[in-house]
């Protein structure tokens, strides 16, 4: 096993670290049911410098002992009861009263999101199994306390650990707890329609990356930022940006994002250096090497070249800390 690495330095231009909601379980506490863990090495070492870690492990703190009889969902996968199937006990009044004022206490946090734990019948998000009246069970449900956030906070990041397998879901949730950490320094240093607009501006590309519609439709919201009253605004804005952010971004996209950036660079770069430039995008666009090819390559000359600092603050230049190396894949 390879040894843990140190944590990292919090990366000056992305501020104080990410207050991140966890499934006490994948941070290797022996907490769950059979009083084992389910450390994930993704999160302790490689996110886990960049962030400070906010633990919920909802059946021990309504008072459950460790180990512990197992629980299930049953009955209508909207609004299913939790229960303890040998002892019979229904423990959905006592776990929905916890998760209200526990998610009172988190509205204080200041989260940038939140990491579920896979098929737990309190915090599993996607596809948890419900057993039905014939005790047969279909992935239909959600955990009661993931339900109880998701609706609490329904712009916020989550994810599963399991999901964070798949790189581009990784790559996804990381971008946007940068983006909510980001969003969260607006409204703590600058929170004024002008500290929108500088916002919007450096984040537009990264937008554009992800969904195009959402690209515009946010330019035409802060185009009248000074219209719209700030709690309204700021509620409108940051919605729609997660909604936007959420959607995957594609190599069709990232090579488009490539071709604006090229753009500034038109007046610098010799025939040699603009062909091979044009080559690394398409190579990455026909999946022939990794996004951080072009993207190296495109930083470098953005570096060499007097291009403007509307460019230099462009967040999709700094997503996250490099250290974390997500877009190492083909």
């Amino acid at each position: 096993m390879s040894p843990k690495p140190k944590p990292a330095p919090d990366p000056a231009h992305l501020g104080p670290r990410l207050r991140l909601g966890v499934s006490r379980c994948l941070l290797g506490d022996e907490v769950r049911y059979d009083g084992q863990h389910k450390r994930d090495e993704f999160l302790v070492d490689v996110l886990g410098p960049y962030v400070e870690w906010v633990p919920v492990c909802p059946e021990v703190e309504i008072g459950l002992p460790i180990p512990r009889e197992s629980l299930r969902l049953v009955g209508d996968p909207a609004a299913p009861r939790l229960v303890a199937p040998r002892s019979g006990a229904d423990l959905t009044g006592r776990m929905q009263t916890w998760a209200a004022a526990r998610l009172d206490g988190l509205a204080a946090e200041d989260l940038v999101g939140f990491v579920f734990k896979k098929d737990s019948p309190s915090s599993g998000l996607f596809r948890v199994k419900v057993y039905g009246a014939q005790g047969m069970p279909a992935r239909t449900g959600s955990g009661i306390f993931a339900r109880a956030f998701t609706e609490r906070f329904p712009d916020l990041p989550v994810e599963e650990e399991g999901r964070l397998h798949d790189w581009r879901l990784r790559e996804n949730f990381v971008e946007r707890i940068f983006a909510v950490a980001r969003w969260q320094g607006l409204l703590r240093d600058n929170p004024t329609p002008a500290g929108l607009v500088a916002f919007h501006a450096a984040i537009k590309l990264t937008l554009l990356a992800h969904s195009p519609a959402h690209y515009a439709e946010l330019g035409r919201l802060v185009a009248g930022a000074g219209r719209t009253p700030w709690p309204e605004l700021t509620a409108r804005y940051f919605g729609r940006l997660m909604d936007g952010l959420k959607a995957l971004a594609t190599p069709r996209k990232h090579a488009n994002v490539f071709h604006h950036l090229m753009g500034f660079l038109k007046d610098h770069l010799d025939a040699g250096d603009k062909a091979e430039l044009l080559a690394a995008v398409q190579e990455y666009r026909d999946g022939l090497v990794p996004h951080i090819v072009p993207f190296t390559l495109l930083r470098h000359h953005l570096a060499k070249h007097p291009v403007g600092d509307w460019v230099r603050r462009q967040t999709y230049l700094n997503p996250y800390p490099k250290e974390m190396m997500l877009r190492n894949h083909v």
